[in-house]
């Protein structure tokens, strides 16, 4: 059952290149290049986004606002612990904030609503802002980012 395999080395000079490929004249005529459909697509502008929209520069702005804002017991922003619900920016500069707080006897339930309505009216580009706060549904820990999740250890 034992089969010998023997493996033989040919030594050479030099091996011969192979041809390269070449394109005649007639089928580069006949295969000249067409029309390019891309052309169009990309000398076109991308749309803007309205500045109200997520993606808008004044949304991201109201955003970032939110972002500087911390819970004073828990310390991630209330942006990425959950507590935003809601961000709608109007084209004339209104702001609507809709929030929830950790639970309705939290120390900061009277003075949160409002340092939230003065942060988000001194973006530059906000006329007002109203804060609207919601109890349902109640926040839980599911509703933080993943951000927040890994600076709490709970990921």
């Amino acid at each position: 059952m034992n089969e010998e395999r023997k493996i033989t080395v040919e030594e050479v000079e030099s091996v011969v290149a192979p041809p390269k490929a070449r394109v005649e004249e007639s089928a580069r005529q006949t295969f000249e290049r067409k029309r390019d459909y891309l052309d169009g697509f990309l000398s076109q502008k991308p749309a803007a986004e309205p500045a109200g929209e997520p993606g808008g520069a004044l949304y991201e702005a109201v955003v970032e606002a939110l972002k500087e804002i911390y819970d004073p017991e828990i310390p991630v922003n209330i942006y990425d612990l959950g507590l935003i619900y809601g961000v709608d920016v109007t084209d004339d500069g209104h702001a609507a904030v809709t929030m929830t707080l950790t639970t309705p006897h939290c120390p900061v339930a009277e003075s949160m609503p409002g340092e939230v309505e003065l942060r988000v009216s001194a973006v530059p580009g906000i006329a007002t802002a109203d804060v609207n706060l919601v109890w349902d549904p109640p926040w839980d820990p599911q509703k933080m980012s993943d951000d927040a999740k890994l600076e709490l250890g709970m990921l």
